[in-house]
């Protein structure tokens, strides 16, 4: 007997009961999501200790105040920067205070509209070989994870380093995969709050293909100094021409290459899970898919969608943010007070971490009206979401400098694999939100593949 379907979509079973340092711990490294109790999807704040002072804040005026009021005082959490500066050094991520404000400003022109527009051929190029993929899958099950995970990248190793010379996109891949699987999870020593100089045992003998990469990364750096920019140019060559417009100064190759690494591990792992959870969703209602194959035939015809297409798209854009809702990629961000504060009426102390559980935000019964089931149309009118209800990119002065890259990215794909496919569920192989690093879509996205 078949399995019935289920009523709602894939969802974390948040905890009921308090826990420990120790079933933190194994919480923590199964799930990050699962250290977030039921009740905080009903409530503003949470407080508690568990090794260290916490506050898990849900309300969107104290993230207001978090994000944007105060957020020198709020910079990213210890556990944070050990878990990404082996990978992605003092970069944009992760650099803070003066620090970070140069290279914002250095990079910020990069992802200007124009520049983002003008790498829309990129995208559309890479939606067509996903198109040849998939064709060769239909009639059978095929891993849509898998493939946006493929496709994606190929995008941005295209906009990143256009030529590919010395640079291996499978060995970087395989490194990314490698560091996120191996070295992301969270340690003990993190749950207890052991001080930052303290070796965690998971992360000593990790990372030698990050090294690699970085060595590699730095050898095509180098060369494009010696033979010059591409036409049109790529991210390296507006990185490498860019530079602070208040001190003129410049990257360093080891500070491109640290951007440029960022850039690649956040530019396509975010997008590749934003498509691959829309298409599940679509999967899951089957009238939505219809209707969005509807909008993408009457816009596109035979041909894959560009950004020209992208106003035309109202529906497809619409499934794409309620999947960044529903399923956020940084789904669980979390800072470090440095000075003392009150948030929701909540004592906070210099050294308290202050949790922002982006999915429970997004799933919060007090904010969202049926939080858990599948509505796009609750999009319909993006303006009359209160701004730090909905962060998938957070907000403030480091909101995320690629969000307009990963929407324009994110809608192309969807609207060209939805007009000429169509995607069924395949019985037992629903996919389990799980978070490491990024909330990805565990036993991956199964979804039978048929022509439209």
């Amino acid at each position: 007997m078949l399995d019935a379907p289920p009523s709602l979509p894939a969802r974390v079973a948040l905890h009921t009961e308090p826990m420990g340092v120790w079933a933190s711990f194994r919480a923590a490294q199964r799930n990050v999501l699962e250290l977030i109790p039921e009740v905080a999807t009903r409530v503003p704040i949470l407080s508690g200790r568990t090794g260290k002072r916490w506050h898990m804040l849900m309300d969107p005026d104290g993230l207001r105040q978090v994000l944007r009021d105060r957020v020198d005082d709020y910079p990213k959490s210890v556990v944070t920067k050990l878990i990404l500066e082996p990978a992605i050094g003092d970069s944009l991520f992760v650099a803070e205070g003066a620090q970070w404000m140069w290279q914002r400003r250095t990079a910020a022109p990069v992802f200007s509209h124009r520049n983002v527009t003008a790498l829309g051929p990129v995208m559309t190029a890479a939606a067509e070989r996903s198109v040849a993929r998939l064709d060769r899958a239909a009639g059978r099950a095929a891993d849509l994870f898998d493939e946006m995970v493929t496709a994606t990248f190929e995008v941005i190793a295209d906009v990143t380093f256009s030529d590919g010379t010395g640079f291996d996109r499978a060995a970087v891949h395989a490194a990314i995969e490698q560091y996120i699987g191996a070295t992301a999870k969270v340690s003990l020593l993190d749950v207890l709050g052991a001080p930052p100089w303290v070796p965690r045992p998971n992360r000593l003998w990790t990372g030698s293909a990050m090294r690699d990469t970085k060595r590699l990364a730095d050898r095509a750096i180098e060369a494009r100094k010696a033979e010059g920019g591409k036409t049109p140019p790529d991210l390296l060559d507006l990185l490498m021409a860019g530079s602070d417009p208040e001190s003129g100064r410049q990257m360093t190759t080891s500070e491109l290459r640290d951007n440029l690494l960022t850039f690649i591990v956040a530019g396509h792992e975010t997008t590749a899970l934003t498509l691959s959870w829309a298409l599940y969703l679509c999967a899951f209602d089957p009238s939505i898919q219809a209707a969005a194959r509807a909008e993408a035939q009457a816009a596109l015809g035979d041909r894959s969608a560009t950004v020209a297409d992208l106003p035309n798209l109202p529906l497809t854009r619409r499934i794409v943010d309620e999947a960044l809702r529903m399923y956020p990629p940084a789904a669980f961000l979390s800072r470090t007070a440095m000075a003392a504060d009150t948030l929701c009426g909540r004592e906070v102390r210099p050294g308290d971490t202050v949790i922002l559980p982006i999915y429970a935000l997004h799933r919060h019964r007090l904010l969202w009206e049926d939080a858990d089931a599948f509505r796009p149309d609750r999009f319909a009118d993006p303006k009359a979401i209160p701004r730090f209800q909905y962060l998938p990119f957070g907000d403030g002065p480091r909101i995320c400098i690629g969000a307009s890259f990963a929407l324009q990215e994110a809608v192309i794909v969807l609207a060209t694999l939805l007009a000429r496919f169509r995607f069924t569920p395949i019985p037992g192989k629903e996919p389990k939100p799980v978070m490491i690093l990024t909330l990805r879509p565990q036993g991956g996205v199964w979804l039978k593949v048929e022509r439209s």
